[in-house]
């Protein structure tokens, strides 16, 4: 088993760093598209055999050093008894939208997401690199649910708290199904935080966090927060205390790295944006200058701002992974 990625989780890897990537299978991997010219999104997520066969593309194709579970963050809306709708080349969607007032009769976790458990448990037979289980934070699901979050925290913020605690009570449930599954390490996705103001952000995003990861610390499985515009919030996703955080490429991730606490892991954070319009000559030195300013860094994991885009060249990002493998 390669330990690269679970050794910087705890901030003792002293090796080369891991590398992984956010939507590192997907749309930009021509193998991916072979696929979604037969199923549906739908059928991919709830189907396990076909969420394994997209989970391990990159593993094989490109190498990374951990594997994380393809599903969607919206799928845990069906435990609110919702339907999430894949458009072809739109986003996802909830249907019906709500409101925080809204009485949700919640169905069994694992009963309802148990196609969840079977494909960590199939993957977990099959890899050879840590698998990371995943869920949307509260504040950003609360705002695909209702779609208008923020203006709600300004009509009804006490309602919205309402659906944040009621929507946290599920994904810790949902996390600890992924655990007992076989997930090794978790990552939560606050995708929709940037909207928030800071005081905002402390509030309705930060506090709920921070309840999640509290609550899987029995568990022993490391956590990892990843918020749009996480850069600007290093000191305050560190009192979280997450085993690590995943961070923007609005700033250098060096500069981050002296307000996080030594015990917390940091991941990224080269520009997807950047990663779609290079050369592979460009990736290849944008990685090196990223690992000489992390260098000797045991709680270092190479990753990106935010998800590989749709039509990032392979190349790019085959020069990424290889550039981090070969380092010393």
């Amino acid at each position: 088993m390669n330990t690269l990625l679970l050794d910087a989780l705890q901030c003792k890897n002293y090796g080369r760093p891991p590398v992984w990537l956010m939507r590192q299978a997907g749309r930009y991997m021509p193998e991916y598209r072979a696929l979604r010219k037969k199923y549906t999104l739908w059928d991919l997520f709830h189907t396990p055999e076909l969420a394994v066969e997209v989970t391990l593309q990159p593993v094989n194709l490109l190498g990374v050093d951990a594997a994380i579970l393809f599903s969607d963050i919206l799928v845990v809306a069906e435990v609110f008894g919702l339907s999430v709708v894949f458009p072809e080349g739109e986003s996802p969607r909830i249907v019906p939208q709500i409101t925080p007032s809204d009485l949700l009769v919640t169905r069994d976790v694992e009963e309802t997401l148990g196609y969840v458990k079977k494909t960590i448990s199939l993957l977990r037979q099959e890899l050879k690199v840590p698998l990371i289980g995943f869920c949307g934070a509260p504040f950003t699901l609360a705002t695909y649910f209702t779609g208008k979050g923020v203006e709600w925290i300004t009509h009804d913020p006490k309602n919205f708290h309402s659906l944040l605690e009621k929507i946290t009570a599920i994904l810790i449930d949902y996390l600890l199904m992924q655990v007992d599954a076989g997930a090794q390490a978790i990552q939560i996705f606050d995708s929709w935080a940037s909207l928030l103001t800071p005081h905002q952000f402390l509030e309705f995003s930060h506090a709920y966090l921070a309840k999640i990861v509290n609550a899987l610390k029995k568990t022993n499985v490391p956590v990892i927060l990843f918020c749009r515009g996480s850069s600007l919030y290093p000191k305050e996703l560190s009192l979280i205390n997450p085993a690590g955080i995943s961070f923007d490429a609005a700033v250098p991730l060096n500069v981050i790295r002296e307000m996080v606490p030594k015990h917390i892991a940091v991941q990224g954070n080269i520009a997807p944006e950047f990663l779609l319009k290079a050369t592979p000559s460009e990736v290849i030195v944008e990685a090196q200058i990223l690992l000489k300013l992390m260098q000797k860094d045991p709680g270092f994991i190479v990753n990106l701002g935010h998800g590989v885009l749709p039509g990032t060249p392979v190349d790019n990002v085959s020069a990424l992974v290889a550039t981090v493998k070969s380092s010393l």
